[in-house]
């Protein structure tokens, strides 16, 4: 069956799910949108939530269903997960997320196999990878929000220091989407400019105190694997907003995704977070950032930081 690239289906209803929903339908993007949650009545009550605010929006139908009505989304959100209880290990929560993609993964498959899969659950690393391994599709067509959010965080945050509009600001955070996340400030520029140039243009003659403050702020909101903090839900919403639009619109967009690594920087055989080209097909190829001996470094510890857990989840599945 062909794909419908106006319908998107959203696989998990809880916070996280609920957001992206909401901001899919704010989006115009989609003319359909299914909402499929292992626990009875919760995609019912947010797919009818959503459903009474479409007089105020775009038409859209949007509505409850099951793994049967996945067979022609174009887009496939997997939002689904557990959440991290007070006596679970980060280890715990990771097994328990993983467990739950692998039990979802099967049953889309057997529906559909041609569309675009998108994993916003954390880790999103590992949840991106381990999906990779538990369904049989091009590498391109799977892919997870990643740093996207990170980047976003730290733009804004330069901006407000700049006093510059943070589109402005032209940086990546690439890495695990995790508290060994990379920022790389080497090639960082806003508009064009070297970043610690418009520091000292600015009147910032040692921005380095800053810059560590901002990445240390923004990798302790990425350590946050339940996301349960309520400033997070929002933001992963617009993180998979802004995905779904480049891939809908074929925008060619440059994104921060995690994706399947094939040597770049050394890294290989696990997904991690770098900017990418993304557009109608997916993940089209890897955008080769220039960085510093010292950050590509911290990449490669970033990158052995996520294969060791995946080692330990996965073991021989990989």
């Amino acid at each position: 069956m062909a794909v419908n690239m106006r319908k998107v289906a959203i696989v998990g209803c809880g916070r996280s799910g609920s957001a992206v929903s909401f901001g899919l339908m704010q989006s115009g993007l989609f003319s359909e949108m299914v909402l499929i949650d292992s626990l009875a009545g919760r995609a019912d009550r947010v797919a009818l939530d959503l459903a009474y605010g479409t007089s105020f929006a775009k038409p859209m139908k949007i509505y409850a269903g099951a793994y049967e009505d996945l067979a022609d989304a174009g887009i496939i959100i997997l939002a689904a997960g557990e959440p991290m209880l007070k006596t679970d290990s980060r280890m715990d929560f990771i097994r328990k997320n993983v467990n739950v993609l692998e039990s979802i993964i099967p049953e889309v498959a057997k529906r559909n196999t041609e569309a675009i899969f998108l994993v916003v659950t954390n880790p999103v690393d590992i949840l991106t990878y381990s999906a990779l391994k538990f369904i049989e599709i091009p590498e391109s067509r799977i892919m997870g929000i990643g740093t996207i959010l990170d980047t976003g965080r730290v733009k804004y945050l330069l901006g407000k220091k700049l006093n510059v509009d943070p589109r402005n600001v032209h940086a990546f955070v690439v890495g695990e989407h995790g508290k060994s996340e990379v920022p790389i400030w080497s090639s960082a520029r806003v508009s064009g400019v070297p970043l610690r140039d418009f520091f000292e243009m600015r009147g910032y003659q040692d921005p380095d105190a800053f810059l560590k403050e901002v990445i240390t702020e923004v990798r302790a909101a990425a350590g946050d694997l339940s996301y349960r903090r309520d400033d997070t839900f929002f933001g992963v919403a617009m993180a998979a907003r802004r995905v779904c639009e480049a891939i809908v619109r074929d925008e060619k967009a440059v994104l921060s995704v995690s994706s399947l690594m094939y040597g770049a920087f050394d890294i290989d055989g696990i997904a991690l977070s770098m900017p990418a080209v993304v557009g109608a097909d997916g993940v089209e190829c890897l955008v080769p950032v220039e960085m510093n001996e010292d950050e590509l470094d911290e990449i490669r510890k970033s990158a052995a930081t996520v294969k060791s857990i995946v080692d330990d989840v996965l073991g021989e599945a990989r």
